[in-house]
């Protein structure tokens, strides 16, 4: 799956130069954001330092999308 499909690209956001790349629209989509998730378990799975090391960042993802779709 190609996820560059599902991933918005805002130029110049939030100031000139920068290239703001929104997830909104993967995780809106279902198999998407399936693909996404099994992706980064996997790399997790073959990597211990990877998963250690960002573990807090996946939490963090995770509970962040629950509490915006749970307020939506």
């Amino acid at each position: 799956m190609d996820l560059k499909k599902h991933i918005r690209s805002i130029p110049d956001y939030p100031k000139k130069g920068i290239l703001f790349r929104d997830i909104t629209t993967l995780i809106k989509n279902p198999e998407a954001f399936k693909f996404t998730n099994d992706k980064i378990i996997e790399i997790a799975k073959k990597n211990q330092k990877f998963s250690v090391l960002n573990l807090k960042l996946i939490l963090f993802l995770g509970l962040n999308l629950i509490q915006n779709f749970h307020y939506q």
